[in-house]
């Protein structure tokens, strides 16, 4: 799909050769090797942010290989207004159509990666929520497969913010680079004799890659809080279920030793129960004091007992869980991003 600077929009067909010649580009120009590149070939900006592949020229756009790739209502209805001027957020509109274009593929490529973080950010704060719970005694399975999921979605996304934020920070490192972006300086005199007078179209390229750093970084710094966040709430998690294993080890001691405490004093019942005749047997009041004897020392040892459970072994408190899992809200909407450009 080509759209030029007069606002046409057009779809064609064109072998590899033709589109070559036409562009006045290598065949290994072409080939998109690395996910996310942002590169300049005479005159020439060759973009690939993922599945969207784009050569900028000084008058049009083209959109390479653009069907069944979920990108045709962005580009009918967001591609198009944006490189006439229409968009709000726009403000290169008095710049060279080459500034429109990149800007709204950079735009495009930090909407979609806020989306996928405004998708994963609320799944993992309710999940963190219930699994922190210091009433919990077990961790729900099901909770936990979801949170590995969204955890792995999330890894993917840090990446994917990495590589688009190296993809402008090498270009931002090279001052050549970034003059060789600005390719309707060096085709259109008029523009030529502008950036004479002191109009810098490479410092306003410059502005415009470090504006969609930024909001890459911000992307990533949340990213980053989020990941802590899981690595954080599995500690107390950890904390929380040992807590209550050290409750349970406890009751099943003091039971233990309650247990012991009867089987000591039980042996009087186990003596005078081998049928051996003694005086005992014909005082009536006997039965009712060796019992009650029984019960008492049994209790007396297992209060001594637990008196020195007491003393060594004190009961683990459960940590309190700090009121962290607050919503922050990640920006959804996404594009209602600004450039940093004067217009």
């Amino acid at each position: 799909m080509k759209f030029d600077k007069d606002g046409n929009v057009t779809t064609f067909e064109k072998k590899k050769m033709e589109l070559y010649h036409e562009l006045s580009l290598q065949a290994r120009d072409l080939r998109f090797q690395h996910l996310t590149s942002i590169t300049a070939r005479n005159n020439n900006i060759i973009i690939r942010m993922e599945a969207l592949k784009a050569v900028v020229t000084p008058n049009s756009l083209l959109v390479l290989d653009f069907r069944g790739l979920g990108l045709e209502r962005w580009l009918v209805m967001e591609l198009a207004p944006q490189l006439n001027g229409d968009h709000g957020a726009l403000a290169t509109h008095s710049l060279p159509f080459e500034f429109r274009a990149l800007e709204a593929i950079l735009q495009h490529r930090v909407n979609t990666l806020q989306a996928r973080l405004n998708e994963v950010h609320p799944v993992i704060l309710d999940i963190l929520e219930s699994l922190v719970d210091p009433k919990l005694l077990s961790a729900d399975r099901s909770k936990l497969h979801i949170l590995l999921q969204n955890s792995k979605n999330l890894s993917e996304l840090e990446t994917d913010i990495k590589v688009f934020k190296d993809s402008l920070l090498k270009i931002l490192d090279e001052e050549e680079m970034i003059e060789e972006l600005c390719v309707t300086k060096w085709t259109d005199p008029r523009v030529f004799e502008e950036s004479s007078l002191g109009i810098d179209h490479a410092e306003e390229m410059e502005l415009l890659l470090e504006n969609y750093f930024m909001q890459a970084e911000e992307l990533g710094n949340t990213t980053r809080e989020l990941k802590g966040l899981i690595d954080d709430s599995e500690s107390v998690i950890f904390i929380n279920l040992d807590s209550h294993r050290n409750v349970m080890m406890r009751l099943n001691l003091q039971l233990t030793m309650g247990t012991f405490s009867l089987s000591l004093f039980g042996l009087m019942g186990v003596a005078f129960g081998m049928n051996l005749e003694s005086t005992f047997e014909e005082d009536p009041k006997v039965f009712w004091l060796v019992t009650g004897f029984m019960f008492l020392g049994s209790g007396l040892i297992w209060r001594r007992l637990l008196s020195f459970l007491g003393r060594h072994l004190e009961p683990t408190v459960p940590p309190q869980i700090p009121t962290v899992w607050k919503r922050n809200q990640v920006n959804s909407k996404g594009g209602e991003v600004k450039s940093g450009l004067r217009g």
